[in-house]
């Protein structure tokens, strides 16, 4: 069955939104999985990614493919910031009704688009969690335990919460954008926590994950590890003064 015979027709606009950093390996296969996945699904579509600060061709690639395909949106930090903060350009530049967020490494199938939809009839966000995550063990670990501090500290809001495969009204974001200060990897953890507080429903959905094929993740790096709980514990702080004086 080819993907337009299977796809699912989606009623509302949807802008896909990505970080890159260093991924001029992923870049022209990801762009084509999307306009394969997207054009059989949707006549009213978008797909911006930021481009942050990479040292490779990722910044000359993405206008490369951006003069073929009228659809994406380049967008691009002069410097490294972070993967919150590429995140955070990416969203915040979504135009369309629903935003479907995730990754430029290609670890995820772009049409399980279909398996979230029908979750947006009763929910604000659907978290995708990965089922089963395939990443080297010590990364499937520390995701573990990650989720589990963070529910330690702020309470349930995803069994996987950096998982890059979320689909949301594009409101939500445009409600709790704007107070989202983590800019590395606490981006996601900040996301949840500031949504469950605002009121919003979240639902979660199981979906696949695939090794990595190109590029070299970041996660794993100490600057990284060192900043999401520097971010983390920071976020704990301004929760607790907000709560103080009343604010959400």
């Amino acid at each position: 069955m080819s993907e337009a015979q299977g796809a699912r027709r989606l009623d509302r606009s949807v802008s896909i939104c990505m970080p890159a950093y260093n991924e001029e390996e992923n870049l022209p296969a990801m762009v084509a999985d999307v306009v394969e996945v997207m054009r059989a699904r949707c006549d009213d579509w978008e797909l911006v990614i930021a481009n942050d600060g990479s040292r490779d061709r990722t910044g000359a690639v993405l206008e490369e493919l951006a003069r073929r395909v009228p659809e994406l949106k380049p967008v691009h930090h002069a410097v490294n910031q972070g993967y919150g903060a590429a995140a955070y350009t990416a969203i915040s530049h979504a135009s369309k009704e629903v935003v479907l967020f995730t990754d430029s490494d290609r670890q995820f199938v772009l049409s399980e688009i279909d398996r979230l939809w029908p979750y947006l009839e009763r929910a604000d966000l659907v978290a995708g969690y990965r089922a089963p995550r395939r990443d080297p063990f010590l990364r499937v670990v520390f995701g573990w335990g990650w989720s589990a501090l963070v529910t330690l500290l702020f309470g349930y809001t995803a069994r996987d919460v950096d998982c890059a495969f979320k689909l949301f009204r594009r409101e939500l974001f445009e409600v709790v954008g704007p107070s989202i200060g983590a800019r590395g990897a606490t981006f996601s953890a900040e996301w949840l926590v500031r949504a469950r507080r605002a009121g919003f429903t979240i639902a979660e959905a199981p979906v696949s994950h695939l090794p990595r094929r190109a590029g070299s993740p970041t996660g794993a790096r100490l600057d990284v590890i060192r900043r999401a709980f520097r971010e983390l514990w920071q976020l704990r702080l301004q929760l607790w003064r907000e709560g103080r004086t009343g604010k959400r």
